[in-house]
């Protein structure tokens, strides 16, 4: 059976999710060995050789079409910013409470393409973002006082990763997803080992602590691809919604490998945040499917 362009990219965007969330655990499991900065070099180094190894045979296509394309540098900032930040955070919350938070991603690009791209939402989709954004409250419950460290962590990835996923749909679609990755894979490797000595220093790692780093940049490189092939594959409004797959892997990684088992108001507020993001991809999807009537309607048989 063949798939169409959306199920392919829901598949792939589901992919991605296991795999970040594989990636996101045994990052989590050697935060304690050595700083944000170190995991983020070690590991992106060992992304960028085979990354690379994958792109050698589209390497005529760098210097003349990835670099020149600010989009794909700065798609690679913002993933650099996402990757510190996530990696913070992971050191001072439980996996599924990250997950949780960035659940609201799908929230936070339909918001970007409204402030940046132009987009017109309807006073239905503004009341799913709220209560989305809600939800977030709902999963970090501030104290009297404030935000913790880590919560604030989170919501920068969430922030960051927006903006990546916004620029890849306006990055030239005949740029392979390959050199994408390469671009950004080289940058998380730049960026950490400059934050290696601000943020504490390189700290020998054991053998052990390797391996997990290695398993981590290929399930990493896995992710990159998938959402890559994911936001090109399918529309937006189709896609996006695999995202909340994220949350099957991180509950049941976190439960059997850590040990947290989520509360009350965590599922509360994961509940207010998934149920927001579908309500608003139902919207966009019965907008899309209206606009496509009128327009048939007027060019007529």
């Amino acid at each position: 059976m063949k798939l169409s362009a959306n199920h392919k990219g829901a598949l792939f965007m589901a992919l991605a999710m296991a795999s970040f969330n594989v990636n996101d655990a045994l990052v989590k499991s050697v935060t304690g060995a050595m700083n944000p900065g170190q995991i983020m070099f070690v590991r992106g180094l060992l992304t960028s050789c085979m990354i690379i190894a994958l792109a050698w045979p589209a390497r005529a296509q760098f210097w003349r079409r990835v670099l020149p394309d600010r989009k794909v540098l700065v798609r690679a900032m913002a993933e650099v910013g996402a990757a510190l930040t996530y990696i913070m955070a992971l050191g001072l919350l439980p996996l599924a409470n990250t997950a949780a938070i960035l659940l609201s991603l799908p929230l936070a690009v339909t918001l970007g393409a409204v402030l940046f791209l132009g987009e017109t939402v309807g006073w239905r989709r503004w009341l799913a973002i709220i209560c989305g954004f809600a939800g977030v409250l709902i999963v970090i419950r501030p104290g009297p006082e404030g935000f913790s460290i880590g919560a604030v962590f989170v919501i920068g990835a969430v922030i960051c990763a927006a903006t990546r996923d916004l620029l890849t749909r306006r990055i030239d679609p005949e740029i392979p997803a390959t050199l994408i990755t390469v671009v950004t894979a080289l940058a998380i490797t730049l960026f950490g080992a400059l934050m290696i000595v601000p943020l504490g220093g390189w700290r020998p790692m054991d053998a052990d602590v390797f391996v997990r780093l290695c398993f981590s940049s290929v399930a990493l490189l896995i992710g990159y691809q998938c959402i890559v092939f994911a936001m090109r594959a399918g529309e937006i409004s189709f896609v996006a919604p695999l995202r909340y797959t994220s949350l099957i892997w991180a509950i049941g990684i976190g439960i059997v490998f850590f040990g947290d088992i989520p509360d009350f108001w965590m599922c509360v507020g994961v509940a207010v945040i998934v149920g927001s993001g579908l309500y608003a991809f139902n919207r966009e999807n019965r907008k899309r499917a209206e606009q496509f009537a009128q327009t048939s309607a007027i060019k007529g048989p």
